[in-house]
């Protein structure tokens, strides 16, 4: 039993790292459950490299900072959903297309900004974060965001369980449609940041989309799945923090292969839609 809390109460390191970790799943798990439910997870992916080249950029003109690099990595996130929503509504081209070429134009420039360095080192940090290098100036920063996050979600949460439901409603009430679509993306970009500074850009979304897909295999109501869903992340973040402890293992992919690990368990066992019940209840029917 003391293997499972002993890292945490001897390395101060372990307990940034989780607190860290937990503050940013916080945040940006019910963001995740409404991207699913809206059919955005691989939206919120093309999102997670479009603060790429903000960050990159910051990185060349103050180095490791974690101040120049947040605002980077915003300024940049949030310029791509403008420049898509611009694109969608000014053009015959759907917002998905835009999102996806400014995606990918993003993608090629953050990284050649980043190889101007000359260093590996460099580059792995910002594709895939160090979640155990985090100070204390770094878990104020993610407080501050997930604090940030929530009241705003808090906010938006109204208009985005109407969207869900009747999304043609919301948009004939005219400007709230577009308040709830684009704040919705500012409050993705926001907590991709945050993940970006915890586990990089490569697996920032992961924190998000997995704890939301495996609740669903569980629960059907919304706040039910909310709740689930960041109970799904807290369990991850720890089981995660361990395995890269006693493994010597890279701490932000253990995090996610272990959230990875609950949504394929919730996919086969899950009481809700999962592999096995499907099975037998069609079993049943047929019997």
């Amino acid at each position: 039993m003391m293997e499972l809390i002993e890292p945490f109460t001897e390395y101060a390191f372990m307990q940034r790292a989780l607190v860290g970790s937990l503050a940013v799943c916080l945040g940006a798990v019910p963001v995740g459950v409404f991207m699913t439910l809206r059919r955005m997870s691989l939206t919120g992916d093309a999102m997670a490299h479009a603060i790429l080249p903000g960050a990159a950029i910051a990185y060349l003109i103050t180095g490791i900072s974690l101040i120049g690099m947040t605002i980077g990595g915003l300024a940049a996130g949030l310029l791509v959903v403008a420049l898509s929503g611009w694109v969608s509504r000014s053009t015959h081209l759907k917002e998905d297309t835009s999102l996806a070429a400014f995606y990918l134009i993003s993608l090629a420039l953050g990284v050649l900004i980043l190889s101007i360095k000359h260093s590996n080192l460099d580059l792995f940090h910002v594709l895939f974060g160090n979640i155990l290098a985090l100070d204390n100036a770094a878990l104020l920063l993610l407080a501050s965001i997930c604090s940030i996050s929530l009241f705003l979600f808090a906010l938006l949460y109204r208009p985005l369980v109407i969207e869900c439901v009747d999304p043609l409603f919301l948009r004939r009430s005219g400007i709230a449609s577009a308040l709830a679509h684009y704040g919705f993306l500012g409050l993705m970009v926001l907590n991709l940041v945050a993940g970006f500074h915890a586990v990089g850009t490569l697996m920032a979304i992961g924190l998000m989309i997995l704890p939301a897909a495996a609740a669903r295999f569980w629960v059907t109501k919304l706040d039910h799945t909310l709740i689930t869903a960041v109970v799904f992340s807290f369990t991850g973040c720890y089981v995660g923090l361990l395995t890269s402890y006693y493994f010597d293992l890279p701490a932000g992919p253990s995090i996610v292969l272990a959230l990875g690990t609950l949504y394929i368990v919730s996919l086969i066992f899950g009481g809700e839609g999962g592999y096995i019940k499907r099975v037998t209840s069609k079993r049943h029917l047929e019997a």
